[in-house]
Formats: structure tokens, sequence, C-alpha cells
């Protein structure tokens, strides 16, 4: 799907990231709100104060990111996401999650829905700035160790679909890209790994994603692990620290 900032980058001109800011808290609304507006390439279009009127900014407003607040009333930024990137959707935003713990089922359930990643209440202005640039120009924000972390932790309390069912689609090669991919490889590692070249990768991620329906590589690392393709392992003690939004990797 390519975004509204890969579509004017391509005409030769830098728009304004759009972003509407959702939180239930209006001192943290305000203060995203107001240190986004600090950035000369972001716009902040729209803010809300509970999932529905989340929704529905959105939709009236079209923009590129949401920054959404995983708990709020009437309805939870994991219900909104959903809706957001339903089969009716058309161009959706891209979801960034916010939470105060690194480890919440919230969060899972939030990129399971299609969120592209998620940061830490306390991040600092420098990070989220990236943040926001780095999902809207496409790409996943997949911090290596804490968001896998996450994902393998909270995936195997799920039911799993049998592997053979889920990911019988994929040709023996994609299969052996997502699993590579789940387990927290670049491309050019993955490259490497396979003795291919680069664009051989990006082309097998991109049809690993178009055949599974998925939008980017955090869906991608979901689904690798609810089917069993890849079996979560004991967490590393540096598992421990904190997110760095600068883990990131190409959606395709």
């Amino acid at each position: 799907m390519t975004t509204a900032v890969e579509a004017s980058e391509a005409e030769g001109r830098v728009p304004a990231v759009r972003i509407v800011v959702a939180d239930d808290h209006e001192v943290v609304r305000a203060g995203y709100a107001g240190l986004l507006a600090t950035q000369a390439d972001f716009t902040v279009v729209g803010t809300a104060r509970d999932g529905a009127e989340a929704v529905r900014v959105c939709r009236e407003r079209r923009p590129d990111v949401v920054l959404m607040d995983v708990r709020m009333p009437v309805m939870d930024g994991i219900q909104a996401t959903a809706e957001l990137m339903g089969p009716e959707a058309g161009d959706a935003p891209r979801v960034l999650i916010l939470t105060t713990f690194d480890l919440d089922e919230h969060v899972y359930d939030a990129l399971a829905a299609g969120a592209s990643g998620f940061l830490l209440k306390d991040v600092t202005a420098e990070r989220l700035f990236e943040a926001v640039r780095v999902v809207a120009a496409g790409e996943a924000l997949l911090a290596p160790v804490i968001t896998r972390r996450l994902i393998a932790e909270f995936a195997r309390l799920k039911p799993r679909a049998p592997t053979g069912t889920a990911l019988g689609v994929l040709t023996p090669r994609e299969t052996e890209v997502l699993r590579l991919l789940a387990e927290g490889l670049s491309n050019p590692e993955i490259a490497a790994r396979l003795q291919v070249g680069e664009e051989t990768v990006k082309t097998h991620v991109s049809r690993v994603l178009s055949k599974l329906g998925l939008r980017d590589r955090t869906q991608a690392v979901v689904t690798a692990y609810e089917t069993g393709l890849v079996v979560p392992r004991a967490a590393a003690p540096e598992a421990f620290g904190r997110q760095d939004p600068r883990g990131r990797a190409s959606a395709g």
C-alpha cells in the first residue's frame, strides 16, 4: 500500500505528516500535540479522547499516523485499531500504540490488529519524532528486542492455527524468509544467510505480506509466532532494557 508520504516523495515534494493523537487524558493529548507541532514536517490534524472518537476523526481528517493510547473509555485502542484496519478502511493510517508498560498483552493485541509498532509514554521527544517519521514512510517500527519479546510472550498464550493451514500458501523459500524475519534479521542479514541478493529478499518479503494479507513486518512476526513457525525462547537478559524505537525494518 502506498502511503501519502511515499506518493508525495515520488512527485518530488516533501509533505507534512498528518497526525491524530488519541488519549483519554487531556494533558497527555495536549502535550503530544504541542510537541509534534514543533516539527516543520508534522501537522496535527486532530485529537480524540477515546477510541470511537479516534476512528471518527481519522475517517474525517485522513491522517498518515495515529498515536493511539491502548486503554481508553467507550472504545479502547485495540478495537479502534481494528476498526481503522478493517476491510472497508481504504488507505488506513499507520498506528503507533502508546503504553506505560513494555510487556503488555493489550499492546500485543493491538499489534495483531494492525498497529505498526508501539512507544512507551516516557519516550524522548527525538525518538518520538523519529518513530512517527519511520511509520509515515511505510516502515514498521520493530524494536529488535522489546517488540519481539512482547510478541513471543503473548503469542504462546493465544490459540495457534496449524502451520500448514495458515502458511500453506507460501513457497518453502518464502516460509524460510518469514522465519528469519521473525527471528529479527534485517534484509541484508537474510540475504547473507540465504546467499541471495537484497532485492531478492525484498521480493520474498513483499510476497509473504501479500499472500498472508499482512500490512508490514510487525504483523509478519506476530503471524510467525502464532502459527508456531517460530517457537518462543527464553528472553535474553538485555530484553528487559528500555525500548529503542530506532530498531526498524523496511516494510518491503
